[in-house]
């Protein structure tokens, strides 16, 4: 999201502004917001229809879902092929922020790379910005959980060998493929309407700090995009158009410019990519290319990547104070726990710098902005 506010604006008062964002977003394993009671029923119908359930209910506007990947909702979604125990999980934690890696994170435009594609993104020098990362919560995972079970099966019954159980997989067109995309089409449109309640939160949240409107304080969502995840979409294959799955696993969609799937006011410029690192450093707005169309598939990476499990992370984070660390940086940041700080401490990812320049370099997406953080919170 963009806002009207510049780093100055907000510099000293990023620690209220901090603790009231972690206030407001239930962060971490098992969090949920106790104002907020879904029904068996409501919950059929965010997973069928994804972000618009939330704007319909007050949580954001029309505008944003224009600003969504398929506009919020991947079609196809059938709450039916969602077991019992991922609906339960995924009831009491719709608007919440996951744990590990999901944050919410306020920034400012450090560096601006092209002037006239940020310009068209409402971006500029200075500028706060906020970005939200979680995802389907329990209910996702439980999904996954399974339909491992069922691809495990799947892949012994059509004869498929398996270099790694964990590439089990089914054909996409038999029984058991069809339904693991109708479950996973639905968990994804969870995960849309989680974002959008949290944009709404946080738009509150800084209404509340500032005592401004949402409108006075320009609070825009500029792009919501998935990564981990599979799309049925039309790519050129030796010359012939054909209809593929597209999976995503540590990817993001990164459509060039005047691709009917990205919004119309992204058409001139290709669709707004978001590459985050970690929350030490930076991270970054691109857009994407033909090059991305012809050599990836329309992909691009979706993060900076670990270069330390969280078990190495913690044992590197030993007798350090890792917020205190943060702060004497000027980067004030809030975790539902010591441990998820430990885990995800700036040393255990790559530096998202050298992964987006490899990305630059290679025309697979093409930098707009750098992002730096101010404040975090974590699940």
């Amino acid at each position: 999201m963009r806002s009207g506010l510049s780093r100055s604006d907000i510099q000293d008062r990023i620690k209220e502004l901090v603790q009231a964002l972690f206030s407001n977003i239930p962060s971490g394993v098992g969090s949920h917001r106790k104002d907020l009671k879904l029904s068996k029923d409501d919950e059929r119908k965010v997973l069928r229809n994804g972000a618009r359930w939330a704007v319909e209910n007050g949580f954001g506007s029309e505008e944003d879902l224009y600003h969504i990947e398929e506009n919020g909702c991947i079609e196809g979604a059938d709450p039916d092929r969602v077991s019992e125990k991922a609906m339960e999980r995924g009831r009491a934690q719709l608007g919440t922020l996951g744990s590990g890696n999901h944050f919410v994170e306020v920034g400012y435009v450090a560096e601006v790379f092209d002037e006239s594609i940020a310009k068209a993104m409402g971006l500029w020098k200075d500028q706060v910005t906020i970005t939200v990362h979680t995802g389907s919560r329990g209910l996702g995972h439980q999904v996954c959980d399974d339909y491992i079970r069922v691809m495990m099966d799947a892949s012994k019954k059509y004869g498929i060998e398996l270099p790694d159980p964990q590439l089990c997989c089914a054909p996409v067109n038999s029984d058991e493929g069809r339904r693991y995309l109708e479950a996973m089409a639905s968990a994804a449109n969870f995960a849309f309407t989680n974002r959008q309640m949290i944009t709404h939160w946080v738009r509150e949240t800084f209404e509340q700090v500032f005592k401004k409107s949402q409108k006075e304080l320009g609070l825009e969502l500029i792009y919501d995009v998935c990564h981990n995840i599979a799309k049925i979409e039309t790519h050129l294959v030796n010359g012939e158009r054909k209809r593929l799955c597209v999976h995503r696993k540590g990817a993001t969609r990164a459509f060039p410019p005047n691709h009917p799937e990205i919004p119309e006011k992204y058409r001139l410029i290709g669709q707004p990519v978001l590459i985050p690192g970690d929350m030490g450093r930076c991270s970054y707005v691109l857009v994407g290319t033909e090059r991305a169309m012809k050599e990836t598939f329309g992909s691009t990476c979706h993060g900076a990547g670990r270069v330390l499990s969280r078990h190495q992370a913690i044992k590197a984070a030993k007798g350090r104070s890792i917020g205190k660390e943060l702060e004497d940086k000027g980067i004030i940041v809030k975790g539902a726990s010591r441990e998820t700080l430990v885990e995800e401490i700036p040393d255990a990812y790559k530096d998202v710098t050298d992964v987006v320049n490899v990305v630059d370099n290679a025309g697979i997406s093409k930098k707009v902005v750098k992002l730096v953080p101010m404040g975090v919170i974590k699940g």
